[in-house]
């Protein structure tokens, strides 16, 4: 194909399918915590990140990964012990993560806007050799982190007071899933953006749960359909030439109407089929049996 013989569209390609895979996977975890827009809130955050690496002209990727880490562990904190202020806390953070990566951005000798505008929404094309390697490293972090800790994670996203009774560290596993939330947000901006890192981390998640009935078939569903929209999504982008990050997103939404629209009449029929084993268990064991011997 003509596509994987260009080298910009090889990497662009690999990237997606490592953000396809990373978002996802992390996005399970925010979800039954009910931090869905918890990516949207350190994407803010990682603008800041951007700007300060065009004016120290080094790596962005690197030096947003490491702000984020500070602001993801910051907001955990926050969550954690801000019980009356927390969301006012928050929405400083957020705003100001925003308004100090405009700033430090027009100040930057290199920054413009095209460059903000290519990490706010995306822009896959532009995928450096050296991006490439960054999201590598950091990917393998993040599908380390939410597989092999896939059973602590679990059980602290779904009941933290059941989990600190077992004896598991708590308040480390909910820093382990900020930062690591805040890893995947570095991963995916160059391939969906900051401002839509959130929607990857959640509508896969939430298309899965339509049909899926584990934590384990959702999180393969959702892996899956990640790296389906991103792929696709891609390709897309290049021969109808429109934003990458915007295509995938609604891609996501797509996969997310269809699988909701399948999942009706599967629970119509999974409904119907307990209706009838209920039916059944309430019958009496013989003809002759009084109406009230029946076995429940």
């Amino acid at each position: 194909m003509e596509i994987l013989e260009l080298a910009f569209m090889q990497r662009a390609l690999l990237a997606a399918l490592l953000v396809g895979v990373t978002a996802p996977a992390i996005g399970i975890y925010l979800v039954q915590r009910r931090q869905a827009l918890m990516g949207d809130g350190i994407g803010h955050v990682a603008l800041t990140g951007v700007g300060l690496g065009f004016l120290l002209n080094t790596s962005p990727v690197w030096v947003a990964t490491a702000v984020c880490i500070v602001g993801a562990v910051v907001m955990e904190l926050i969550r954690s012990y801000g019980k009356a202020r927390g969301d006012i806390a928050l929405a400083m953070l957020f705003y100001g993560g925003m308004a100090g990566g405009v700033m430090l951005m027009s100040l930057s000798s290199n920054g413009s806007s095209a460059n903000l505008t290519s990490y706010l929404f995306g822009s896959i094309a532009t995928v450096s050799q050296e991006d490439i390697v960054a999201i590598c490293l950091l990917a393998a972090f993040v599908v380390l982190t939410t597989v092999g800790l896939r059973r602590q994670l679990f059980a602290v996203c779904q009941d933290e007071e059941f989990a600190r009774v077992t004896g598991l560290p708590v308040r480390l596993l909910n820093l382990l899933v900020a930062v690591t939330a805040a890893v995947t947000v570095t991963v995916a901006m160059r391939v969906v953006g900051l401002l839509l890192v959130s929607a990857l981390m959640v509508i896969p998640v939430a298309a899965s749960q339509q049909i899926a009935r584990s934590f384990a078939t959702t999180f393969a569903m959702a892996v899956a359909t990640g790296v389906l929209v991103t792929l696709s999504g891609t390709v897309t982008s290049y021969y109808v030439d429109v934003p990458s990050g915007a295509t995938i997103v609604l891609m996501a939404i797509g996969v997310f109407v269809a699988l909701t629209a399948l999942a009706t009449p599967l629970a119509r029929k999974r409904a119907a089929r307990t209706a009838r084993a209920e039916h059944c268990t309430l019958e009496p064991e013989a003809p002759g049996a009084p109406a009230d011997d029946v076995h429940v």
